[in-house]
């Protein structure tokens, strides 16, 4: 991230905090959860596609299992 990146967002948060100063504690509160589960959301997308570039299986077949239709579908000349 830049220097003008990072300030940039420093003042972008500075003025959502200006805006949100004056909201209730209960709005605050649920703004906090809301921002949460974003953050949550966008946590577990980041793990979905680390797992898909490299390629994560998500079978319940056992390894054992695998091996073994690959080695019975092994055909020798």
């Amino acid at each position: 991230m830049s220097i003008k990146t990072a300030d940039f967002n420093n003042r972008l948060t500075d003025a959502y905090l200006e805006l949100l100063k004056n909201l209730d504690p209960n709005s605050k509160l649920d703004l906090i959860s809301k921002l949460t589960k974003s953050i949550k959301s966008d946590l577990k997308g980041k793990k979905n596609v680390f797992e898909k570039a490299f390629g994560a299986w998500d079978k319940s077949e056992s390894a054992e299992n695998i091996t073994k239709k690959i080695r019975d579908s092994r055909s020798f000349n």
